[in-house]
């Protein structure tokens, strides 16, 4: 049982980083409560103010810093602090620090789900570690006012503009007119050169779910509407021009698709009449990749239609490349798509592929398979059921797509023991 209550001030020193964008702490020496401490740096003494209660933990935001960390900057954005917005888990780190941070949380998660012990380097982008994000997602309130989301919570923050976000997404007026008729607004600045503006009308969507720069996905529930700006936009990668719906997937940081595509085929080596998969797909960004060394049959599965259809336009001057509208692990159980195939590209959401579509991707006996994973303990998970069924991981590489927020995505290539 908890002996703090919410709101309840305690001073602690501050633990090594978790998966979530917090620190491990604990109340009262090694064997005390366990605490999960936002704002805070490993290795600091901090008075933090306990948040939330739950069985077995608490959550807490540092709010004063008694001996700071050497990795410790002072965060660019105003906002960036507790009690405000929760869009950005690292502002108060250095660069480097950040990047050491989600290298040691990757470790981490393959230590402790995959029995796995490897050293990770997570790698920069171009572009440093403002103005980067190419979707941003603001939520209306009552008033009509749009803004970011408190961490955690519902509750929307009114902010002046995000520092994270694309400078072209920064110089629009969003923040400074009332939506009254709008639940929330997404803001689309492409590779392209496009800047597209959506709403969701009042009522259309239910609560906005919390922001998540990794999923790079945009307004859930019907009835988008277009504000401005061109209804289809173009991204360039891989050497193509892209024309997505502005509501589609498509990766949020600029250097990303270029970046994930370049580490996939020097993973994979696509060699000329390979056949290959592109699972969880989308608009068909690794397919054309690869495709383009292999000239042999590409099968894309999507399940979003706005991805199908973009996969099906952008992919056409392929000539056996197929798209498959389904979800993957309907697509793999009920034998849509059938072995044997050389390559396969995954690329899951959040909750990563599950030991069902790992289990039918070894059946149809790849030579090799690359994994693209946002969320490293799904992707732990996942390699953890690919050892089980005596493949390995090969090769691991890391990229900080996502700077100022917790999030880290990986490229795994896994083979044939």
């Amino acid at each position: 049982m908890n002996s703090l209550e919410e709101g309840e001030r305690v001073e602690l020193t501050v633990g090594a980083p978790a998966h979530g964008g917090h620190c491990v702490a604990r109340v009262g020496g090694e064997h005390g409560q366990v605490v999960f401490v936002r704002h805070a740096l490993p290795g600091e003494r901090v008075t933090a103010e306990i948040t939330e209660l739950h069985k077995g933990f608490l959550r807490a935001d540092a709010v004063e810093i008694h001996e700071a960390s050497a990795d410790r900057v002072e965060p660019p954005c105003p906002y960036a602090r507790p009690g405000a917005c929760g869009g950005c888990d690292l502002q108060h780190a250095s660069g480097e620090a950040q990047r050491r941070w989600k290298a040691s949380v990757v470790e981490e998660q393959l230590r402790r789900l995959a029995k796995l012990r490897r050293e990770v380097h997570v790698e920069e982008l171009p572009g440093g570690l403002l103005g980067w994000r190419s979707r941003v997602r603001y939520a209306v309130d009552a008033a009509g006012r749009a803004g970011l989301l408190k961490h955690r919570s519902h509750e929307v923050v009114d902010i002046d503009r995000c520092r994270i976000a694309h400078p072209a997404i920064q110089k629009l007026d969003l923040l400074r007119r009332e939506w009254p008729e709008a639940d929330a607004l997404e803001a689309v600045a492409t590779t392209g050169g496009d800047v597209t503006v959506l709403a969701r009308p009042t009522g259309t969507g239910g609560l906005l779910p919390p922001d998540d720069p990794a999923e790079g996905t945009t307004l859930g529930g019907g009835g988008r509407q277009l504000v401005e700006g061109p209804a289809e936009v173009t991204e360039r990668a891989a050497g193509r021009t892209w024309r997505v719906p502005p509501e589609g997937f498509w990766q949020v940081h600029p250097a990303a698709a270029e970046t994930l595509v370049a580490a996939v085929v020097e993973m994979l080596r696509p060699a000329e009449g390979e056949s290959m998969w592109d699972l969880y797909g989308g608009a068909g960004l690794f397919a054309a990749a690869v495709a383009g060394h292999t000239h042999g049959r590409t099968t894309v599965v999507e399940s979003s239609s706005a991805g199908v259809a973009s996969a099906r336009t952008n992919l056409a001057d392929l000539p056996h490349a197929e798209v498959v509208q389904a979800r993957v692990d309907s697509a793999l159980l009920r034998r849509r798509v059938t072995g044997p195939v050389d390559l396969v590209v995954l690329d899951p959401p959040r909750a990563g592929a599950g030991a069902k579509v790992v289990r039918a991707v070894v059946a149809a006996a790849p030579r090799a398979v690359a994994y693209v994973a946002c969320d490293p303990a799904s992707l732990a998970r996942d390699i953890n059921t690919f050892q089980e069924l005596g493949w390995r991981l090969t090769a691991l590489r890391a990229f900080d797509l996502f700077p100022m927020t917790q999030h880290v995505e990986c490229v795994a290539l896994l083979s044939r023991s």
